[in-house]
């Protein structure tokens, strides 16, 4: 379990962060920044049942956003579809983290970034593979970004009801490809990967707007 471990080996205001959406075949890649309260503000919850957001029930996730959102400096960012297409996966997500930074109160000491590399952000970094495991900062961050992506996803499944987004949150499940093979690609899909590729058929660019962080 996640525990302050790495957090105590610095000082000041450190946030963990993390990202959510790189494997999807549809919608933004979410980041969020996580400064967590290391006094009697944070909820003894969460010293306990904070752990990686995939490991985690939607009934567990949401009760400890709730708590986190509640108790934390939080910044979430994003990159739209139309972003991950231009510039790679890789690159959105760093702009996905580094927007999540920005939207901090103030910018951070130290950061500590779940993988290994660093996105470039405007304070010390340290990667922490697998750090959703062992931080407990990160692991706040990947409820966060999880459950705001979801959420976002699950809006758009309204709309678009043959892909099952608000089950699969736009991975290449089973409902979703029966999806494409029915009604094709959307404004939400990722023409850089496949198989959306493949099935682009003189689809309108992508305006950027399907996605908005609250």
């Amino acid at each position: 379990m996640p525990d302050f471990s790495i957090e105590d080996q610095y000082r000041g205001r450190i946030a963990g962060i993390d990202e959510v959406g790189r494997g999807p075949l549809a919608g933004p890649v979410v980041a969020a920044a996580v400064i967590l309260p290391r006094d009697e503000r944070l909820p003894e919850i969460l010293l306990g049942e904070l752990n990686d957001s995939k490991k985690l029930s939607v009934k567990k996730r949401d009760l400890l956003f709730d708590l986190i959102m509640g108790c934390a400096e939080v910044g979430i960012g994003a990159a739209s579809v139309r972003e991950i297409d231009r510039i790679n996966i890789l690159q959105a997500t760093y702009v996905a983290m580094r927007r999540a930074v920005a939207r901090l109160p103030q910018c951070p000491d130290q950061a500590l970034v779940d993988g290994n590399r660093d996105p470039g952000l405007p304070c010390a970094v340290e990667t922490v593979i697998k750090g959703d495991g062992r931080s407990l900062s990160i692991a706040a961050a990947s409820i966060v970004a999880k459950v705001v992506r979801d959420r976002a996803m699950t809006r758009l499944a309204a709309r678009y009801p043959h892909f099952g987004w608000d089950g699969n949150a736009g991975y290449g499940v089973k409902k979703h490809m029966e999806g494409l093979g029915i009604v094709g690609p959307t404004l939400h899909h990722r023409r850089s990967f496949r198989p959306i590729a493949e099935l682009l058929v003189d689809l309108p660019a992508d305006d950027g707007s399907g996605f908005v962080v609250s």
